[in-house]
């Protein structure tokens, strides 16, 4: 078992600056190539404590406004234009950034895409569902409606 320092949020791990225990081949063959995460060093806890720290100034710190924000986010339908061919099938597939910068157009707020999960791939238009994290006890789902671009 490896023991990493997490500088990313990794789906079903954990999020940035957290410490986890990992198996040796995930570790050296997908974490931290990815730059996902770094060797855990007894160094590493001031690196822990400064990765905590951007990841509490980018996360909402009032409760109230993350509320909100899920509200507006659940309550509309997010459009996003894409290249497709005649039978709706995408050239590619819908990223998370993607879907920041399409809630950013939609005025709703703006999003980290770190913290957007899509479950399945999105290649097709059409209507679909990915989640946020807005705080580490607050997800939001959003509804995303893919059309071809003209």
């Amino acid at each position: 078992m490896s023991k990493l320092i997490l500088t990313n949020e990794v789906a079903g791990l954990g999020s940035a600056g957290d410490v986890v225990d990992v198996k040796d081949g995930y570790a050296r063959n997908y974490l931290i190539p990815q730059g996902f995460a770094v060797q855990w060093t007894r160094g590493g806890e001031k690196q822990v404590a400064s990765i905590r720290a951007a990841r509490e100034a980018r996360a909402f710190h009032d409760h109230e406004e993350a509320v909100a924000l899920k509200n507006r986010l659940e309550s509309n339908t997010v459009k996003l234009t894409v290249k497709a061919g005649a039978e709706g099938r995408l050239f590619g597939s819908v990223k998370t950034g993607d879907v920041a910068d399409a809630v950013k157009a939609a005025g709703l707020g703006e999003l980290d895409k770190r913290t957007i999960h899509i479950t399945s791939p999105i290649k097709a238009v059409g209507e679909h569902e990915a989640t946020v994290r807005l705080r580490d006890d607050l997800t939001a789902v959003i509804t995303l409606q893919v059309v071809a671009a003209k």
